[in-house]
């Protein structure tokens, strides 16, 4: 876990991590908040509405950009005041993801950061765009 404080923090500071994607974060992301939509549990649904496979959560997969921010970018001091985020392609059990994040804004006054975060597949294909902005405690 980085421990950046805010004046460590420079604009154009990035992070990167991978995780690929696994049935058991399918089905723990189901038992948490009750989605049960067929298209993320139903291979058949799934693939009768022309995807190749189940699709992954789309909140699943923006659930990294949490990890990025309190883990990496800025880390252990983060505290999230919002995340935007535009789902550009849909992610499939197996997906190897690299979710990384680069500083493009500092403001002084409150002590935020503003992180451009993008997330690809294996095939390098961007799956998920955001903007964080983050407060930092230290």
């Amino acid at each position: 876990m980085n421990s950046y404080t805010f004046d460590e923090i420079l604009v154009g500071r990035t992070e990167t991590f991978n995780v690929v994607i696994t049935e058991e974060m399918m089905t723990s992301f189901c038992g948490i908040t009750g989605d049960v939509s067929p298209i993320h549990l139903d291979e058949n649904y799934a693939k009768e509405r022309g995807f190749e496979g189940r699709v992954v959560y789309g909140m699943l997969v923006a659930g990294f950009l949490s990890t990025l921010a309190g883990t990496y970018l800025p880390g252990e001091h983060c505290l999230l005041h919002s995340v935007a985020t535009k789902f550009a392609k849909p992610v499939f059990i197996g997906d190897a993801l690299t979710i990384s994040g680069a500083v493009i804004e500092k403001h002084d006054v409150f002590k935020t950061i503003t992180v451009k975060a993008k997330i690809t597949n294996q095939h390098g294909k961007t799956v998920c765009r955001a903007e964080i902005t983050a407060g930092l405690a230290k």
